[in-house]
């Protein structure tokens, strides 16, 4: 049967290239022939970017059968057509390649090649459809987009080029469907490598494809980009062999091998699809393990000891959109500092600082530019409460301290771009964690109902700004309403919480993430953060299917670790804030507590949770060293 639609492949490859779904559920494969030379490092090249390359397939020396593959296969004759390179350029189609293998006529040069079989996407368009997913490039009668990105795969020996992705337009309450079905074949590319706005691949224009048809997209469609076999292509192009071939896009080789899901595939590794942001529209994926160890932080972090009534504020999965935000991100601006104790001097209370350092921490152990942003009365204590923290280990290294000044209405664009250029942001995310926030009367307000406003500089300023840059998120953490980002929740803090008409902030974040304690959400993020980068489905679509699947290192693992908040970390930090005359926001103690809740048990039994669900046993909080 196969055999026949192989000779039935070679003669109508006008139809079947426009028609990636007639393999009638078998596995499809890219193609490419290289000089012998080159074959060990293009094995590698494949091996270094598995999801547009995966192989399935290496071919001896002038082998034309792959028998692991397709019994009684010819190279030479079963694609209907062939791409013909001649120093790295191509110059024509054939529909075969026996010429090249005859003596009287070529002197065999086939004979010197080795030929690769690579997973092709179109093995699981049957599956999508089987699962109900529209594949728009089926129904349209046109063979899929595929673009060339600013994304560049991983180099060995000669080859170097950018990644292709093929695009096929999925409605958005299907997303989680389509990148399940393709998580289960990673022999035809697995899982999406993006979802979402393609500029953010470096693609300008969905209608401009350079290999394939244009697709069109309908109303509720999402642009899914899945890693391509077409980067083989693009690799002879760039490394120049003296002769290569390869299918002609669209025209694959037919397997034997059924397009069935891989019988390894754990359940709980299966990547689910959330969306990070509308502006630009960006989806991340995580694994359903991963997505729900988050979750549980969350709820955790949501035990109310002071019995504030802050559940009524909680929205579901803020902390994980939060967090794959953060792990998107690149350069963060945390803010904190709430001066309730207006009557004292410093009036800061002990709930943020911890918090933001516990996040600081984490971010820059995971490469993050990390700056804090801080009120013009409190920058010198600010400062020497980071140099504590360095010094004493609790934060992994010195972040830099600025300070944003209201000098007129272009102020917060300025501070926050490049030359107030929207399209040059100095930050792609803001965090305020237990920041005072803008009431809708122009004031700040402690719980007390306390307007503390001449102690606050207008940082809500540069929050409502981000809200007209693209790529830039903004998170607030809190835990009674008042603080800045709470804006989100504002209508339940006005009708729920104490003075919530008065108190209410008024200034919204992307994500509103709530707490019993902020300082609890803080610790949170950082723990999701470790759980997103040791999780491979989320790391994988970070990379874009490119590197190796496990490449954290033990040494990197234990750094990552080693910079999660800790009880001792914790302990050591609050000790300082004491020292240095911080207060506990309820009581105005200045004692080891945080919003009248003593250290020990009720902090520090909260992060050893936070620790057991992270880590996934108890006893990870080892001493610190101070050298």
């Amino acid at each position: 049967m196969l055999s026949v639609m192989r000779t039935g492949c070679r003669r109508t490859w006008r139809s079947l290239r426009r028609h990636s779904s007639s393999s009638q559920g078998y596995q499809q494969a890219n193609v490419v022939v290289l000089p012998r030379r080159m074959a060990d490092d293009f094995e590698d090249f494949c091996h270094s970017n598995p999801a547009p390359l995966p192989l399935l397939y290496r071919s001896q020396s002038g082998e034309t059968s792959c028998e692991p593959l397709a019994k009684h296969a010819d190279i030479r004759t079963d694609i209907s057509e062939f791409c013909v390179y001649e120093d790295g350029r191509l110059v024509k189609t054939v529909s075969s390649l026996q010429s090249y293998s005859d003596p009287a006529r070529t002197g065999s040069q086939l004979a010197d090649m080795v030929t690769f079989y690579l997973g092709c996407s179109f093995g699981f368009e049957g599956r999508l459809e089987e699962a109900g997913i529209p594949v728009r490039n089926v129904e349209q009668g046109r063979n899929v987009s595929m673009f060339r990105t600013a994304v560049h795969c991983i180099p060995k020996g000669e080859f170097r080029c950018p990644l292709v992705v093929t695009m096929r337009p999925v409605p958005a309450g299907l997303l989680d469907a389509a990148v399940e079905v393709t998580h289960q074949n990673p022999r035809a590319h697995g899982a999406p490598v993006h979802v979402g706005d393609p500029a953010l691949l470096g693609i300008l224009d969905l209608t401009r494809p350079d290999y394939g048809d244009p697709v069109e997209l309908q109303p509720g469609d999402v642009p899914v980009f899945w890693a391509c076999g077409v980067t083989s292509i693009e690799a002879i192009l760039s490394s120049k062999p003296p002769l290569a071939f390869s299918h002609s896009p669209g025209c694959m080789f037919l397997t034997d091998i059924p397009d069935a899901p891989s019988a390894n595939t754990d359940p709980q590794l299966t990547p689910l699809c959330f969306l990070v942001t509308h502006n630009p529209l960006l989806y991340s994926l995580v694994s359903k393990a991963t997505a729900g160890k988050i979750r549980q932080l969350e709820r955790i972090i949501g035990d109310d000891p002071g019995q504030r009534g802050i559940a009524a504020l909680f929205v579901q999965d803020e902390l994980l959109r939060c967090c794959l935000a953060l792990s998107h991100s690149s350069s963060v601006a945390i803010v904190t500092g709430f001066p309730t104790h207006h009557q004292h001097s410093p009036p800061d209370e002990t709930d943020g600082p911890p918090g933001a350092i516990a996040m600081a921490t984490m971010l820059l152990s995971l490469g993050k530019r990390v700056t804090l942003l801080t009120d013009h009365r409190a920058a010198d204590m600010n400062r020497a409460l980071v140099d504590e923290a360095v010094r004493t280990g609790v934060l992994k290294a010195a972040i830099p301290l600025v300070i944003f000044e209201d000098r007129g209405p272009d102020s917060a664009m300025h501070f926050l771009c490049h030359h107030g250029d929207p399209t040059k942001p100095r930050f792609d995310h803001l965090v305020a964690i237990e920041r005072s926030g803008r009431a809708q009367d122009g004031n700040y307000y402690n719980m007390r109902g306390e307007n503390i406003k001449h102690l606050v500089d207008p940082i809500d300023d540069l929050f409502l700004a981000a809200q007209n840059i693209p790529g830039v998120m903004t998170t607030g953490i809190g835990d009674g309403g008042n603080e800045l980002g709470m804006g989100k929740v504002k209508e339940k803090v006005k009708q729920l919480m104490p003075k919530g008409d008065l108190v209410a902030c008024d200034v919204a974040a992307d994500c509103a993430v709530t707490a019993g304690v902020s300082n609890w959400a803080g610790y949170a993020v950082a723990c999701g953060l470790y759980l997103l980068h040791t999780c491979p489905a989320h790391q994988r679509y970070l990379r874009r299917g490119l590197g190796l699947q496990l490449v954290t290192s033990d040494l990197q693992l234990q750094d990552w670790r080693r910079n999660l908040p800790s009880v001792q970390k914790e302990e050591l930090f609050l000790g300082t804030l004491v020292r240095f005359g911080i207060r506990s926001g309820k009581t105005g103690n200045l004692a080891m507590e945080v919003d009248g809740l003593t250290f020990h048990p009720t902090h520090s039994q909260m992060i050893s949770r936070l620790l057991e669900i992270t880590l996934g046993s108890p006893g990870q909080n080892r001493p610190i060293s101070h050298d």
